[in-house]
């Protein structure tokens, strides 16, 4: 299974895509820039989703769903929105098709043409707002705390799969309260939310910030993000977190009278994550055999791959097996036990390794006539003989350990490959070869501009704990105004 899988260290892009496909996460769909997610792909997700879902609600956000299609007019309304998503918009123009003359295509109907063309959506501020502001009347009507699971689009020339697709997948929030306090308060609280649920479902160690003017989300006031280092040392926003001040409530007229009887503008927030996390999943925990998945995220926490000639050895290895089948299924141990006929257990040993399979038990003849199980790990392939009696103690630890042990192997990664320089040059030096450079930053647009110009590299986010003194902007030598991270970024 893992034969023709390229070698991380020889093309990374090239291994990346491999993985995905051999691992059957997903495939390109028909249209360019589209992306099919496989069931496996798609369980992670769900995984994901289904933990985020939780703590949204703990914290007593809703679900609700908004159209895809959204007028033109609306994304005018707010000038920084529309530009910051204006070329990678969709666009619908005529609401049917029709034969042409000689009946060998199919054409849009000239009368089918819309008085107004319809967006197919790059995100929902807009549409959400408008609903919004029917809503919205009276100080009793506020906090909205609303969340939606969806699809959208973002028209994409150079497209990588789950990293930059069309359309992807993924949880829009958007909030509307009533002071500046509590909005704020919520981008926050929305941002520890995924923080925890990355490094403790994912094992991906991030960086919590605020990203600059340059690059935060178009209408917002602050960008708060979380930013990850993949394995090849780029970094990755693996979410964020927005606060929008007043902007899209002034925009749509969104007022509510307040307990004072006054007329006030609605305070909002915006935040999401999307599928490109599994993009990240696969680049910061892969290897040249494929996938390594941490068991929280992992669809399948433990195969069992039984080993036998006849039917009736299989029957006595499933009997042998039996009571630590119910103890996975009483515990919510996602398991399978892999009883494909015609397939050797050395193509099911890889298979299950290509997949990241965090735990693989395989039991023959000879562990039955001795009592054991043969574990193998994924995280770090050690194999140990355990006792068919004693393993049902041991399997929880083991999973603890190995998601224990992606995480810390990725976040000692994350430090090795973090830097401090002391001037420009070493910088660039630095740059070049990849990782995270944490140093000073003027805070002038214009010398960050010129780094990104000069080097590619931008800055990812300015760390919340700011721990710097007598800093001097890498870039000018002028007193830092932050201490920011740089780096190339996906």
């Amino acid at each position: 299974m893992s034969k023709g899988v390229t070698p991380k260290s020889e093309n990374y892009s090239k291994w990346y895509t491999d993985v995905i496909t051999k691992a059957e996460l997903a495939d390109y769909g028909p249209v360019k820039g589209t992306m099919v997610i496989r069931p496996y792909g798609y369980q992670i997700w769900e995984n994901l989703k289904d933990r985020l879902d939780i703590e949204f609600k703990k914290t007593g956000h809703v679900n609700g769903y908004f159209p895809l299609f959204i007028p033109k007019s609306f994304l005018a309304k707010e000038a920084e929105h529309v530009e910051g998503f204006a070329k990678e918009c969709a666009i619908v123009t005529h609401s049917r098709l029709k034969n042409n003359d000689d009946k060998t295509d199919l054409i849009p109907d000239p009368e089918s043409k819309l008085e107004e063309e319809i967006i197919v959506r790059p995100t929902s501020e807009t549409v959400i707002w408008s609903m919004y502001k029917k809503w919205i009347k009276s100080h009793r009507d506020l906090p909205i705390l609303m969340n939606q699971w969806a699809n959208v689009v973002r028209w994409e020339m150079r497209t990588r799969l789950f990293l930059r697709t069309s359309e992807f997948l993924w949880q829009e929030g958007h909030t509307a309260h009533s002071t500046e306090n509590e909005a704020k308060e919520e981008t926050l609280k929305i941002l520890t939310i995924y923080k925890e649920v990355v490094e403790g479902m994912l094992g991906i160690p991030v960086i919590c910030g605020t990203k600059t003017d340059a690059e935060k989300f178009a209408g917002a006031e602050t960008t708060y993000c979380i930013e990850s280092m993949m394995g090849d040392k780029r970094a990755l926003q693996a979410g964020t977190s927005h606060y929008l001040g007043q902007n899209f409530a002034k925009a749509f007229n969104v007022k509510f009278q307040d307990s004072d009887n006054t007329e006030k503008y609605v305070y909002a927030t915006s935040w999401g994550v999307s599928t490109r996390l599994i993009g990240a999943l696969i680049m910061v925990h892969g290897d040249d055999k494929g996938l390594r998945l941490p068991p929280n995220i992992a669809p399948i926490q433990i195969v069992f791959v039984p080993i036998y000639k006849t039917d009736e050895d299989y029957q006595k290895i499933k009997d042998y097996l039996s009571s630590i089948l119910t103890y996975c299924e009483n515990n919510h141990i996602r398991y399978k036990l892999d009883n494909r006929e015609k397939l050797s257990p050395g193509y099911k040993f890889n298979e299950w390794e290509m997949k990241g399979v965090p735990i693989r038990v395989e039991v023959g003849p000879r562990d039955l006539a001795d009592g054991n199980i043969t574990i193998v790990r994924r995280d770090n392939f050690e194999k140990t003989i355990e006792k068919i009696d004693t393993i049902e103690s041991k399997i929880i630890n083991i999973l603890e350990d190995i998601q224990n042990s992606l995480f810390n192997n990725a976040l000692k990664f994350q430090n090795e490959n973090t830097h401090q320089v002391q001037n420009y040059e070493e910088f660039k030096t630095i740059i070049n070869t990849g990782g995270f450079i944490k140093c000073g930053w003027d805070g002038n647009p214009q010398t960050e501009a010129k780094i990104k110009s000069e080097t590619n590299a931008t800055i990812r986010c300015i760390p919340m704990n700011q721990e710097f003194d007598n800093l001097n902007c890498i870039y000018s030598s002028k007193p830092a105004k932050y201490q920011v991270i740089f780096a190339k970024a996906y």
